[in-house]
């Protein structure tokens, strides 16, 4: 597939998208000529990446912005462009909820107004839960 000429304004977008933190500006605050961005990786690392000032609609040269995917950024062109344009961030390996995880209101509803032990909860399915939540609400037990 064919990309468009990235921008720094798309490298900006892609940052907030994703949830990047700010931690520098070029407005005077760090004396720096570059927006720095940080984002902390589930497995514990920090990317860094670097906007020249201001973030418009410059675009990088294929050399460098090969270094900024592959080094600062760590994503493919494809991940990218999915995250800069439609806001679909790429997968770094987060903890994701099983599939039939019970939702966190449920649990504390089942806990403190029910009157179930911890145990009790986690060895119900999703289905049982909410059955067990009814019958509270319809039976006041």
């Amino acid at each position: 597939m064919t990309w468009p000429q990235p921008t720094r304004e798309d490298h900006e977008r892609f940052c907030k998208n994703e949830g990047w933190r700010r931690i520098r500006d070029a407005r005077g605050r760090t004396g720096t000529h570059h927006i720095t961005y940080e984002l902390d990786l589930p497995a514990g690392g920090i990317l860094r990446t670097r906007i020249s000032h201001p973030p418009d609609r410059t675009t990088y040269g294929p050399g460098i912005w090969a270094h900024i995917l592959r080094d600062q950024l760590q994503v493919s062109e494809e991940e990218f462009w999915a995250c800069a344009r439609d806001g679909i961030v790429p997968d770094r390996g987060g903890p994701q909820a099983p599939p039939e995880a019970l939702p966190a209101d449920l649990v504390h509803l089942l806990i403190h107004r029910v009157g179930l032990t911890d145990t009790e909860v986690a060895r119900m399915s999703r289905g049982e839960a909410l059955a067990r939540l009814q019958l509270f609400w319809s039976e006041g037990s």
